[in-house]
């Protein structure tokens, strides 16, 4: 089986890219949401980000309390290696028991720190989703209501999308201008064609 890793950074759309693989049919992880299931499941899990973060990442009826974790993990680079040194390892356990329970030649899995958490190691190839900045400042004031300056910060957090690129197999162009899903079966078709070789 092969297995293609979605990545890209804040606002480059690799959702977007994932819903039109799910509709075709295809199998996609998603890490993120993999992390807010372990992070508001494990009891282990919850300890230890309790500890790391204070009673307040939690909300009185046990959901994640995302406005805390988000200060937290953008507040320094520290912080998000503590609390992804924390969720990595069990998402990356998950994922293995997921991927022994499909039955196909080809799986997804979308994951923005692909290489920050080791992730691209548990992947045959790489699809960056790369969109302008502009174009990813506007998506992200539009999604989590925030501010240009909180939006501009979240996008320098993360690793370059020129980093992200020069290591990626492949690059989907996702400005809103270009047909997605045309770049999505030109990649899947020479995936199929080179491993037939």
């Amino acid at each position: 089986m092969v297995i293609l890793g979605i990545t890209g950074g804040i606002g480059c759309g690799k959702s977007y890219v994932s819903n039109l693989l799910k509709r075709q049919g295809a199998p996609v992880y998603n890490c993120d949401e993999a992390a807010k299931y372990i992070m508001s499941s494990d009891q282990q899990v919850i300890e230890q980000i309790k500890m790391l973060v204070g009673e307040n990442a939690y909300l009185a009826d046990g959901q994640i309390n995302k406005t805390a974790i988000g200060e937290f993990i953008f507040s320094s680079d520290e912080n998000r290696l503590k609390l992804n040194a924390i969720v990595h390892p069990v998402v990356r356990q998950h994922f293995i028991g997921w991927t022994h329970s499909l039955n196909t030649h080809m799986a997804f899995v979308e994951c923005a720190l692909l290489y920050e958490s080791g992730f691209d190691d548990m992947v045959d190839k790489v699809v960056e989703v790369f969109a302008s900045e502009e174009v990813r400042i506007h998506r992200i004031i539009k999604r989590d209501k925030i501010t240009r300056i909180q939006a501009t910060e979240r996008i320098k957090a993360q690793m370059s999308e020129t980093e992200k690129m020069k290591k990626a197999d492949f690059c989907i162009i996702n400005n809103g201008n270009m047909n997605v899903s045309r770049q999505i079966d030109r990649i899947v078709g020479h995936i199929f064609s080179s491993s037939e070789r």
